[in-house]
């Protein structure tokens, strides 16, 4: 694949087994002037050879062909809101009051304009996003000493206007995969630590679903068809979990949004996250139980579901509405010398549900 230059045709991410140009599409095999003509039978089958290429991908067949298209130069505008809510729980229940303070419920809203800057000859595509404009609420402060709280109140405050006009660097493979987002710890870095890693997370549930997160299918597909793309991955120096998951997607049919033909996606996904690096491992109160050889556990199984608006045309997302449940949980056996008289395991569960809905413009 090579490299678009801007203003060049869009990049296509679908396998193709012809090289007309798409522009074709528009010509008519049954055009009155070609049936006058003399050898008209031949040009016919000839016309009709090239369309079999040349047709829009949503006309193939009677299926339906989805594929992110992408053109350096290409601008998107997104408003999108978040939130979030969490409960926790340990045993014993003293196990929780030494986790640092953690924010239950949090609320974002914000609009970003993404730019497309480079797509490599293997798909993979640069993009500048830029944050026009972000708020975040969050109860952090209530769970905060008194001394504490106008700090943190400030702390966020600034964030949300620091962070309004910043552009972040993020990086998609050809399937809409979700690669990495560039200088993002440096962003965060004036945050409580745990409104940092709330906030981190948020950050990448965003970038994920304006990629698509592996959405599209690698063949056309007819209403009512399902398919299913693995979500695996390791982990990574800014992502520091081992990632099983899979998504399967049901193509619903299709409507008109704002002018622009679209497709329908329903979704549904699984997955577990574990950590890998031994920095986070090592933090909190179960990995000193962990040092006293009690062993820690620790995992994070998903799952959620929505619906998604993809545009015909080029395969860009114009809507998403979708809902996530995550339960992270952190165990230790209760036995040897250090037991506690308590039954069961040590642990801690954080339960968190996420509600995203983004609208492109």
């Amino acid at each position: 694949m090579n490299p678009a230059a801007p203003g060049s045709a869009p990049i296509r991410w679908a396998r193709r087994t012809c090289l007309e140009p798409i522009g074709n599409a528009g010509v008519s095999p049954l055009d009155s002037r070609a049936r006058r003509k003399p050898g008209a039978g031949a040009s016919l089958l000839a016309t009709l050879s090239i369309l079999a290429c040349a047709l829009p991908a949503h006309a193939w067949g009677g299926k339906t062909k989805l594929a992110r298209k992408y053109r350096p130069g290409e601008r998107l505008v997104y408003q999108t809101s978040i939130k979030t809510s969490a409960a926790i729980e340990s045993n014993p229940p003293e196990l929780k009051a030494l986790l640092p303070p953690l924010p239950t419920t949090l609320s974002t809203r914000q609009q970003n304009t993404l730019i497309v800057r480079s797509v490599t000859r293997e798909g993979v595509v640069e993009i500048e996003n830029r944050f026009d404009r972000f708020e975040i609420e969050s109860n952090l402060t209530e769970m905060l000493p008194e001394e504490l709280q106008d700090t943190a109140q400030k702390a966020q405050e600034e964030f949300s206007q620091r962070l309004s006009g910043h552009s972040l660097i993020v990086r998609y493979d050809r399937s809409g995969k979700l690669l990495d987002i560039g200088a993002a710890d440096s962003l965060l870095a004036d945050l409580d630590a745990p409104l940092r890693e709330t906030c981190r997370q948020l950050l990448r549930v965003f970038f994920e679903h304006i990629g698509g997160n592996a959405l599209y299918p690698e063949h056309p597909v007819k209403k009512g068809e399902e398919w299913r793309r693995k979500l695996d991955a390791p982990p990574s120096e800014d992502y520091p979990f081992s990632v099983e998951g899979e998504s399967t997607m049901r193509f619903v049919g299709k409507t008109r949004h704002q002018g622009a033909k679209a497709a329908i996606i329903d979704f549904r996904l699984t997955n577990v996250l574990k950590p890998s690096l031994e920095s986070l491992r090592k933090a909190g109160p179960l990995a000193q139980l962990e040092a006293q050889g009690m062993g820690l556990d620790m995992r994070i199984d998903g799952q959620g579901q929505g619906r998604v608006l993809v545009a015909l045309k080029d395969g860009r997302i114009l809507r998403n509405h979708a809902t996530l449940h995550q339960q992270l949980r952190a165990e230790v056996p209760n036995n040897g010398p250090a037991r506690l008289p308590v039954a069961g395991p040590l642990k801690i569960q954080v339960d968190s549900d996420t509600e995203i809905r983004m609208e492109g413009k």
